[in-house]
């Protein structure tokens, strides 16, 4: 099961910005996956809270945004949004196509809780 392994990578992500900002507590943690990105998000959910357990992140919730799939007709230049098992220039129906997005797996924000500056919530895009 790699997504153990990627929820280790995505622990230490996370805890080296805690560590920046000396942060007691982080609150959420948002991924986007895409559904061409190889990672099952339901095992990532699962995996997720044995990892984090005794961290700064044990209590935090974790979000899975899903990313739409996209491409880029090389015929007609048109962007489209398709289903992951077919990609095809929904303009032209060309399969000549370059993959946008659908295939990434991102960190893409962390809700800290208790840093000593601000003693509240703070969000952050990375």
């Amino acid at each position: 099961m790699h997504e153990l392994a990627i929820c280790y990578s995505v622990l230490r992500q996370v805890l080296a910005v805690a560590a920046s900002q000396s942060v007691r507590n982080v609150a959420r943690i948002t991924l986007r996956i895409g559904p061409l990105a190889g990672v099952e998000p339901d095992l990532v959910r699962l995996a997720f809270p044995i990892v984090a357990a005794g961290t700064v992140c044990a209590d935090a919730s974790l979000e899975i945004e899903v990313a739409p799939v996209e491409v880029r007709c090389r015929v007609c230049d048109a962007t489209s949004s398709v289903r992951p098992n077919r990609l095809l220039c929904a303009t032209c129906g060309t399969w000549r196509v370059n993959l946008v997005s659908g295939d990434e797996m991102l960190l893409a924000s962390i809700e800290l809780m208790d840093a000593p500056r601000t003693s509240q919530m703070e969000r952050i895009d990375v």
